[in-house]
């Protein structure tokens, strides 16, 4: 039999912009993006999808980037900006995602216009998502205003929501066209919101840079006192780590390995189960102490290290572990997220274990009595981490 056979490759590039005060109207950083990207387009509209906790903390918000875009009228501002709740429900009730989607609609937001999502990282995974499915395809820019959605989450190329009670269930690999990373937006964010986020710092270390881990365990004290200089730079190189795993591995992960989810496993099903009143940098927390202790007790690590990244994750203010997280005999709710995960993956379960502080390896099955007894070991909180 005759076939046809066919092969391309489409290059994506985005920008990953660190600023302050990215509406004053002397910031001229967003206008002159927007300007030069297909400077040829006769009319490019863009249109704010913004998170209520976000416009809550800064009233001013909307009329600033009015203001803005008065004083830089090259794009035209969709003028009745769309204001939604932040956190998981905003990714659980597809009402809000058709919100996007209409708004989209209505205003003639076009392939060659933009969808500017501002928010933390649910609401960025949503409106990401929106923009890619509406025309196939809409220009998104992301303006994350969490730590944990400018460190790790709004800078990479997943968008998606919850569906069947499942995690991202639905969902695109899908780059911005670009990232604004805007300090202002972090002087409003609680002492939780704050330390969360420094959780995949703590994992990217672990699995990609010995040197960065030393970093942070040097800086543990800086960054839950809320030290401005601390934060930036912890921000800044959580975020090169992460763009450059995605470069030079698997962005759109047509494999099993998924070494960025090292510590996540556990954490996507404790915050199911405990209706996402954890945080997803609290999960992440105590699945990287879960997967940690696990990883010295099957002789990966030694205690030694395994002793430095639980001081770590409570030096940062993180509880190591939670009720839910035990496992007990018979059907154990957290061990369903382990089925679940290999499901996300599709096929071979392949979780990351560490093999030292900056290495990993994969492994795809997890020992249920070695998990029970590194949950015991944390539900106690104990120093004694075995040999």
């Amino acid at each position: 039999m005759e076939h046809l056979y066919q092969s391309f490759t489409v290059q994506y590039h985005y920008n990953v912009f660190f600023t302050s005060s990215l509406f004053s109207p002397e910031n001229e950083l967003l206008n002159s993006f927007l300007v030069n990207l297909n400077p040829a387009a006769a009319i490019k509209k863009i249109l704010f999808v913004i998170d209520k906790g976000v416009a809550d903390a800064h009233p001013g918000l909307t009329a600033q980037i009015k203001a803005y875009f008065l004083q830089h009228h090259q794009t035209q501002l969709v003028q009745d900006m769309l204001v939604i709740p932040g956190g998981e429900q905003v990714k659980n009730d597809t009402g809000y995602f058709d919100q996007v989607l209409e708004a989209i609609n209505t205003y003639g937001i076009d392939r060659h216009s933009f969808v500017a999502a501002i928010g933390g990282g649910a609401v960025l995974d949503m409106v990401g998502y929106a923009a890619t499915v509406a025309h196939r395809g809409i220009k998104h820019i992301r303006i994350p205003s969490t730590v944990l959605s400018q460190n790790d989450s709004g800078v990479g190329v997943k968008n998606g929501i919850n569906y069947f009670n499942k995690k991202n269930f639905l969902g695109t690999f899908s780059p911005p066209v670009a990232v604004f990373n805007d300090e202002v937006f972090l002087n409003t964010l609680s002492d939780r919101d704050w330390r969360s986020g420094i959780a995949e710092a703590v994992k990217v270390a672990l699995i990609k840079d010995a040197g960065f881990f030393e970093w942070l365990e040097a800086n543990a004290v800086a960054l839950a006192n809320r030290d401005a200089t601390a934060m930036n730079y912890q921000i800044w190189k959580c975020a090169k780590l992460h763009m450059e795993h995605i470069r030079s591995a698997d962005p759109f992960e047509n494999g099993s390995a998924r070494p960025l989810d090292f510590g996540h496993w556990s954490a996507h099903k404790l915050e199911y189960l405990t209706n996402f009143e954890v945080r997803h940098g609290e999960a992440v927390a105590m699945g990287i102490a879960l997967d940690t202790v696990y990883s010295n007790l099957s002789g990966r690590i030694s205690a030694e290290d395994a002793r430095r990244v639980i001081d770590l994750i409570q030096q940062l203010g993180f509880e190591l572990t939670h009720p839910l997280l035990q496992v007990k005999e018979g059907n154990s709710p957290i061990l369903d997220g382990l089925e679940e995960f290999r499901e996300h993956l599709g096929g071979q379960l392949t979780i990351t274990l560490l093999t030292g502080l900056g290495s990993g390896e994969e492994v795809h099955e997890i020992d249920a009595d070695i998990l029970k007894q590194a949950a015991e070991i944390l539900n106690q909180q104990t120093a004694s981490i075995q040999h």
